[in-house]
């Protein structure tokens, strides 16, 4: 592990992801297994001046043992201080997040998903008030991730644990745009927003009405847009009008559909780690936004939990747009980790919808978000369509205009 790419990766995350400033609060949640990056973060965001840094500590053993043993009644117990930490964190000082996912793809296989289901659901209808902090982007976010033990040797099986470690690190810094000089570190990811902003641009400006995805595995969907709907790309930003970046890697460019104007067919191309479970081979049948019908291969018992999570996680809340052709897909590697995989592939999530991709909507409350046709869910749950034969139309009027073809932007 290259330890000045390490060095950059932790500014990176500060610099541009967070985009820090100085008397500003940041909370961490890293697994206990790579500690380095998140003391390097608290390093550098303390040298960019941070009034304090926190870190929440995760443990996949300990995760699987807590579902495991405990009891249903006790795993949907949400305490009164974990509320009033998160109303201190969030709520009233606006922490920038930084979230070090890196969990095992396997982690929860075996274990009683409804009992894991059933906790989960409580958990987040009781946390539910302080998602709009980052779906509306009122504080900055990001997520990445650093490799640990079991998730290296799901990607690298045929490698020795050190080999497949070393493999995944070097990967990661690849497709993140690392490199050991930060100012090469800086001009790649200046460079990218500039390429993604462009295309996001073009969108934004023809305003399409609707869009068609087909592809030789099936899927023929076709997606109405909101009207006044705004494609994001790299960046965002926040309450306090500064740009930071929520996923590092990012190859997309994303809006949300409407609700109600989701028709046809959808093929999923890669699996899905859902909760700490896989689903793989899945497809679903949506009639006016509504998935209909579904199937998986592996994993349909939980797909159905997922899909069952309340009234809005069978509606679609977000379309994204990735190229075939881009360092993620190029790797030629199944991460089993939904920020890697998400960006080698275009995408859709079921559930809750951005409120920041519709003009005017990030005020707005949850039954106004409605009327103008967003989904609103307790999920957001990515899963990868893309695939070198995908072809996306887009349509303005009588107006056609390609925007994918054969996997790749038209643009």
């Amino acid at each position: 592990m290259n330890t000045n790419k390490l060095k950059n990766f932790a500014r990176l995350a500060v610099e541009f992801g967070v985009n820090l400033k100085e008397g500003e609060d940041l909370l961490i949640s890293s697994p206990i297994e790579e500690p380095r990056l998140a003391r390097l973060i608290t390093e550098e965001a303390y040298k960019k001046g941070a009034r304090k840094v926190s870190i929440n500590w995760q443990d996949d053993e300990l995760t699987r043992l807590t579902y495991k043993y405990r009891s249903q009644e006790t795993l949907n117990e949400v305490a009164d201080w974990e509320i009033a930490k998160l109303d201190y964190q969030i709520a009233e000082k606006l922490s920038n997040r930084i979230s070090i996912h890196s969990q095992d793809p396997d982690l929860l296989k075996g274990l009683d998903e409804k009992k894991i289901a059933e906790a989960i659901k409580v958990r987040s209808q009781a946390t539910k008030k302080y998602v709009k902090y980052t779906m509306n982007d009122i504080l900055s976010w990001l997520v990445i991730s650093v490799p640990t033990e079991k998730w290296a040797k799901k990607v690298f099986p045929n490698l020795e644990k050190e080999k497949a470690l070393e493999k995944l690190w070097q990967v990661i810094f690849d497709v993140t745009r690392i490199d050991e000089d930060w100012e090469i570190t800086k001009s790649n990811w200046e460079n990218h927003i500039e390429t993604l902003n462009k295309k996001a641009k073009f969108l934004n400006d023809y305003q399409f009405d609707k869009v068609h995805y087909t592809s030789k595995n099936g899927t023929d969907l076709w997606v109405e847009l909101p009207k006044d709907h705004i494609w994001m790309s790299a960046g965002s930003t926040n309450a306090k009008n500064d740009m930071f970046i929520p996923n590092m890697p990012t190859e997309e460019i994303f809006t949300s559909p409407k609700k109600d104007g989701v028709n046809g067919r959808l093929v999923a191309t890669k699996p899905l780690v859902y909760n700490g479970l896989l689903i793989n081979n899945f497809e679903f049948t949506f009639k006016d936004g509504k998935v209909v019908d579904f199937k998986a291969e592996v994993g349909e018992d939980t797909l159905e939990e997922m899909l069952n999570s309340d009234q809005g996680s069978r509606y679609l809340g977000e379309i994204a747009l990735v190229a075939y052709n881009s360092p993620i897909s190029n790797s030629n590697i199944l991460f089993y980790n939904t920020l890697f995989d998400e960006n080698a592939s275009c995408h859709f999530a079921l559930g809750k919808a951005y409120p920041t991709t519709v003009k005017g909507a990030s005020d707005l409350k949850d039954e106004e978000l409605s009327k103008i046709g967003l989904n609103d869910s307790l999920i957001h749950e990515d899963f990868m369509v893309g695939d070198k034969d995908l072809n996306i139309k887009g349509y303005k009027g009588e107006k056609e205009v390609d925007i994918f073809v054969d996997g790749n932007f038209a643009l």
